[in-house]
């Protein structure tokens, strides 16, 4: 009886249907554009390096490209996020620019890192998207503090930072959440008094924005701080977190 049980149990699994494997879910990828038209920096091979890093670390998959035809619609459908990493001048053609636009009104994040500031001045919605356009820099690296803020208001404790630091031709504040602003009082050629915003986020036209005026010396990558501003940036552009 015993074994007619165990031969009428065996049948019966026998004839059930298998579970289906269950696929794993993609990682987000990111996109990190480095295109120069005018000057380029030597940060930038150690710029797409921390980046790469960041990324892996939360899970998330980073390629690297200089070619403005990775600007299609259907590329840029497999990314999460586009970075700009100290891109200059005009980098994309009109068909590419018309491509990101379309990936930002579909939900989609970008980053933008020093001199993305300083990339594509002859096209208005770019100038929107990154919140401010490069006006002009103090002559070579100093020093001074960055003071993070939410809401307005300072918080936390500032931290020391030495890099070029530029000048906007206008202040983002009103038109984005400033996150960090820099202490003119520190250095000389600071052009933009008590309120010289350096970091920001905004949702814009579908998407989400983040941008960081800091990283044009490599060892600015090498800053605590500055990472940690980098992997905000990106949790809060890929839509992980609403805290920029």
């Amino acid at each position: 009886m015993t074994a007619l049980r165990l031969l009428l149990s065996a049948f019966l699994l026998a004839g059930l249907p298998c579970a289906a494997p269950v696929a794993a879910t993609p990682p987000d990828r990111i996109l990190v554009f480095t295109r120069t038209a005018k000057f380029r920096h030597e940060s930038i091979p150690v710029a797409v390096a921390t980046l790469k890093r960041i990324a892996a670390a939360e899970g998330m998959v980073a390629d690297h490209t200089e070619d403005g035809g990775a600007f299609t619609a259907a590329h840029l459908a497999r990314y999460r996020v586009v970075v700009f990493a100290s891109t200059t001048g005009d980098v994309l053609d009109d068909a590419q620019q018309a491509a990101l636009e379309g990936f930002v009104r579909n939900g989609g994040g970008f980053v933008g890192v020093h001199a993305a500031a300083d990339t594509e001045y002859d096209w208005p919605w770019y100038g929107q998207l990154v919140g401010a356009y490069f006006h002009d820099h103090p002559p070579g690296l100093q020093s001074t503090h960055v003071q993070p803020e939410h809401g307005g208001k300072p918080v936390g404790e500032r931290w020391p930072i030495t890099d070029e630091l530029y000048n906007y031709r206008a202040n983002p504040r009103g038109r984005v959440q400033v996150i960090a602003t820099v202490d003119e009082r520190g250095y000389d050629g600071g052009l933009m008094g008590a309120d010289h915003p350096i970091a920001w986020c905004h949702a814009f036209d579908g998407g989400r924005s983040w941008y960081t005026g800091l990283g044009h010396d490599a060892a600015v990558y090498a800053d605590a701080n500055v990472i940690a501003q980098l992997v905000r940036g990106l949790r809060y552009a890929s839509g992980r977190s609403n805290d920029c």
